[in-house]
């Protein structure tokens, strides 16, 4: 048969023919192992993007034939997410303290001290001397230390007559003060609080401040300036991206910082997605009566955080029965249980959601009873438990009841584990970090890092939820694994259960036509790849919106 030649005009007419057939999109996405998290959790390859959002997921083959994109992103074979979401962290508390003193991994006073000694020397404001200038940091834990005893700030009273100094402990709910920044906030021996301790020892302060006490002093501390502000979180989003975050639920911000979010985000100035929960604070329902909830494809405020007790690191959670290492001391509440009834009673009223840090099981117990008297029995209106740490075991059931939402971070039980025993006793501490039981009782759980408090790693995350183990990999045998999660079960913890504890379910956490494209892909395949890899995945680029944010170089 003789062969027919096309002229070259006419076969590159057909070309331009069979490509204006072709729907348009933005991205083109192929070759790729794509953990859609739909509810099958089924696999694809290839995704379409056009305006931010996702048009079709499936084949390469069948979207490279339907769709034409001026942008094509050949995966080769790599593994993508969606993107992370961290239902518990402190976005903008995280970015401010990369401008202040790194004390997380000192192993004595003295090396914190010699920190802010380093620190203090290189950030003198200005065209100042430095006096009046505030010197804070924040991540020390005497629980790393030899001698597990709080400091004292005689030394940094010696050091800094002249510089208000507060370092604030790893948790937040402790820190030590100099005698400058006691003296500033008008502390003296004697002085009591609800909620808080002011530690003395024979009479004279020693500079600790628990709980509520440390707002007596951070409360004297000058705001940020607009671009202060900006800057940290500029800084934070980029270490975030890096770990393919995509949205942050920041837990207990001022109605100030959610304004200064808002213009941030809309002159393009902050890309990250945040979940805003407002600090139960006067100023903040006058703000919420005022405003309604705030809704926009990047910023969400409809929730409000309440703090009901202490952490158990600095023994301020409140427990049923004393503390194991110190008897006769219960821990407390930081408010009036009446206060945290008044405030369920608002909320319900105004249709906002609840999250309440509950620590001990005594803190526990009384908010889970204060939420039953408004939520009474199933429903949808997913008000959270912060954390959730320990629970009586005649407890666990009122989160099913209710339909209460536990909100929990895995490295906290890999970063506590080495002490928690000895708080808790070796019976109590079964009830602690249950993060299998707490999933049981709605069938889904939310994860986060809480970070500044732990590392912002999420894979960190990942492998202290599946492994129970920490970074060094012990315990050998991993902790309390009778509640670890599997992979999916983690996987969607910090993805479309942690979206759906937002109340976003619908346009993030999976990979479906219609949703944000908001994706990672990741180097390492963390559903199928060996224990010893999870730690050592990277993110090699993050997507929000379907523009991508982060690249690693």
């Amino acid at each position: 048969m003789k062969k027919i030649h096309l002229p070259a005009a006419i076969v590159f007419g057909i070309f331009l023919c069979s490509c204006s057939r072709k729907e348009k999109v933005d991205l083109l996405v192929f070759n790729a192992r794509i953990y859609t998290v739909d509810s099958s959790f089924s696999i694809a390859e290839a995704m379409a993007v056009k305006d931010g959002k996702i048009v079709a997921v499936g084949k390469t083959a069948e979207l490279e034939e339907k769709y034409d994109s001026p942008e094509k992103l050949d995966a080769a074979g790599k593994f993508i997410y969606p993107g992370f979401i961290d239902a518990h962290a402190h976005f903008v508390g995280y970015g401010t303290s990369l401008q202040r003193v790194n004390l997380m991994g000192t192993e004595s006073w003295e090396e914190a001290i010699e920190r802010v000694k380093v620190f203090a020397a290189e950030n003198l404001p200005a065209g100042q001397d430095g006096k009046e200038a505030w010197i804070t940091g924040r991540g020390w834990d005497q629980n790393d230390w030899a001698v597990k005893d709080f400091p004292t700030n005689e030394k940094l009273s010696e050091l800094f007559p002249d510089r208000p100094v507060l370092l604030t402990r790893v948790d937040g709910h402790a820190a030590v003060a100099n005698q400058k920044a006691l003296d500033m906030a008008g502390i003296k021996a004697g002085d009591t609080l609800t909620g808080g301790e002011i530690e003395e020892m024979e009479g004279t302060l020693t500079g600790i401040l628990i709980d509520n006490a440390v707002d007596l002093v951070s409360a004297k501390i000058p705001d940020a300036t607009q671009e202060q502000f900006k800057k940290a979180l500029q800084a934070a989003e980029k270490n975030c991206f890096a770990m393919g975050l995509t949205t942050i639920d920041d837990c207990g911000l001022s109605y100030v910082s959610v304004d200064m979010i808002r213009e941030l985000q809309a002159s393009g100035d902050l890309k990250m997605r945040l979940y805003v929960m407002l600090s139960d604070e006067k100023t903040n329902y006058d703000y919420a009566d005022r405003n309604g909830i705030i809704k926009t494809d990047r910023l969400n405020v409809r929730s409000f955080k309440v703090y009901g007790d202490g952490a158990l690191g600095s023994r301020g959670a409140c427990l049923l029965q004393p503390y194991s290492d110190k008897p006769g001391l219960y821990g407390f509440l930081l408010s009036n249980p009446k206060h945290f009834d008044s405030v369920a009673n608002y909320i319900s009223k105004k249709g906002w959601q609840m999250c309440t840090h509950a620590i001990g099981d005594s803190g526990n117990r009384t908010m889970l009873n204060i939420y039953a008297r408004y939520l009474n029995g199933r429903n949808d209106l997913r008000w959270r438990i912060e954390h959730a740490q320990v629970i009586n075991p005649n407890d666990f059931n009122l989160f099913g009841i209710n339909s209460i939402i536990p909100s929990v971070q895995p490295t906290h039980a890999t970063s506590d584990m080495y002490w928690a025993g000895d708080r808790l006793g070796a019976e109590r501490v079964k009830g602690a970090y249950a993060f299998k039981q707490l999933l049981q009782q709605n069938g889904w759980i939310a994860l986060g890092t809480d970070f500044p408090v732990e590392d912002i790693s999420t894979f960190k995350t990942f492998f202290a939820a599946v492994v129970r183990k920490d970074a060094k990999n012990w315990p050998a045998n991993g902790y309390q694994t009778e509640n670890a999660l599997t992979r999916e079960e983690a996987l969607r913890g910090m993805t479309i259960w942690a979206a759906r504890s937002n109340f976003e379910e619908h346009e993030k956490g999976s990979l479906e036509k219609g949703k944000f494209a908001d994706f990672i892909i990741l180097d390492k395949d963390i559903l199928q790849a060996a224990e010893n890899e999870l730690l050592q995945t990277m993110v090699l680029k993050t997507f929000v919106g379907g523009e991508k944010v982060y690249e690693k170089k």
